[in-house]
């Protein structure tokens, strides 16, 4: 396995695409390791990495997501929620947290949201007095509950590779979500009286009802998804089909800023990045064959786990794992690779699945914001045009309040799984 570390530093280091980077010490590993195993095993790996029917909701959620990013969607969410709490102390950070968990349920994306949420506040925040690597810290950090608020790519994976309820996995997103939020809320509320940051004028009555006409039918997005799903009325595959359709009546019909031209544009950008997402799912579900080909498993965790680990000892183990992994690999790789090594343990002690997985998925999360590798490090290097390490600076916080939002979902499992119990799915 050393070969396969080895090309893959060297090729990251000469700026390789990540994909790349991936399949190509595979190869290597393959040709020098086993000559004789028929290369045709990677091709089947791979497509047999994509073919599950369930992730057919992925691609249509992209879809659903670039619709409403393209048009006005995220400057109205903002400013419903701006005229409600923009003139407290932290009342623009708090904006911003808020706007970016709300469009997460419209997104399911990081990514996204950073675009589309972060390019509508980072103005507003700087203006205001924050400096700018406060922003760049709280916009990538908020914009992580996007993994957790249903419809969320990371669940439909987990679900996927787990075999575990994606709806079950979606209502246990949402406690989590709300929680971090509310801890983001009370430090920046805080940060800001400490720093003295300026507050905005109190919205009148008539600009709330207005903010509150034009952006409400964002909302719709998320209760129609989440709704449906809860509701028996559709699965999540078809959910994604009608968030599509909801986003199209928004963006055409009610706000009318996406013209046909726009269209294409949202079209090749959702198939650039399914094919992006799809070949990370290939790459991951070949890694995940080699690791149990090669038997790693069978010889590392018995050593790490113990023979008889307790529910808590697992826990622990998974949710560091996968924390680091994180921050060097994107998410959906981990997921594919990580999954199987723990699976039989998970199985052995009873830990319940939709438990493990809204933390696995909260880890995804805090790994996409950790050095060295989170990627929405580098979407905010592109979007906003940063230094990096003026991007890293301020976020030391904020990913201390997630560990601490895992601590207390340990301790407190009701966090994520009063939502689904309740539901009866």
């Amino acid at each position: 396995m050393g070969i396969v570390g080895l090309v893959m530093i060297g090729m990251l280091l000469l700026g390789f695409p990540f994909v790349v980077t991936l399949l190509a010490p595979l190869l290597v590993y393959f040709r020098v390791e086993l000559p004789t195993l028929n290369p045709q095993v990677i091709i089947q790996q791979l497509i047999n990495g994509f073919s599950p029917p369930s992730l057919i909701a992925v691609p249509m959620f992209i879809l659903a997501a670039n619709i409403m990013t393209s048009g006005k969607a995220a400057n109205r969410l903002v400013e419903m929620i701006r005229v409600f709490v923009g003139h407290i102390p932290g009342g623009l950070a708090i904006t911003t947290n808020a706007s970016c968990t709300l469009f997460g349920a419209v997104s399911g994306s990081t990514q996204a949201t950073v675009s589309a949420i972060g390019g509508t506040m980072r103005p507003m925040l700087l203006k205001a007095g924050y400096s700018s690597s406060f922003t760049l810290g709280l916009i990538i950090n908020a914009s992580d509950i996007a993994l957790l608020i249903p419809p969320s790519i990371g669940f439909i994976v987990y679900g996927v590779v787990n075999s575990v309820s994606i709806g079950r996995l979606f209502l246990a997103g949402i406690g989590p979500g709300i929680l971090i939020f509310l801890l983001f809320s009370i430090y920046v509320f805080f940060y800001s009286k400490i720093k003295n940051i300026a507050i905005l004028e109190k919205a009148t009555w008539g600009e709330r009802k207005k903010a509150i006409r034009e952006g409400f039918p964002v909302l719709g997005f998320p209760i129609l998804v989440i709704g449906g799903i809860y509701g028996g009325i559709f699965s999540p595959t078809e959910a994604a089909a009608v968030g599509v359709a909801y986003g199209l009546v928004l963006e055409l019909v009610l706000y009318r800023t996406l013209t046909w031209k726009k269209m294409v544009k949202v079209l090749l950008d959702a198939g650039i990045v399914t094919g992006v997402v799809f070949i990370l799912v290939g790459a991951g579900q070949v890694f995940s064959w080699m690791i149990s080909f090669l038997r790693i498993p069978q010889q590392v965790m018995p050593a790490i786990i113990g023979t008889d680990p307790t529910q808590l000892q697992l826990i622990i183990i998974v949710v560091i794992a996968y924390f680091v992994a994180c921050m060097f690999v994107d998410p959906i790789v981990a997921i594919y690779v990580l999954s199987p090594i723990f699976q039989p343990y998970v199985a052995m002690t009873g830990i319940d699945p939709v438990l493990l997985g809204t933390l696995v998925v909260l880890q995804a999360a805090v790994g996409s914001a950790t050095p060295p590798f989170g990627c929405d490090i580098f979407t905010a290097q592109l979007i906003f045009r940063r230094p990096y390490f003026e991007v890293i600076r301020k976020i030391g916080p904020f990913i201390a309040l997630l560990v601490l939002a895992t601590i207390l979902i340990i301790a407190i499992p009701g966090i994520a799984l009063w939502i689904p119990n309740m539901a009866g799915i």
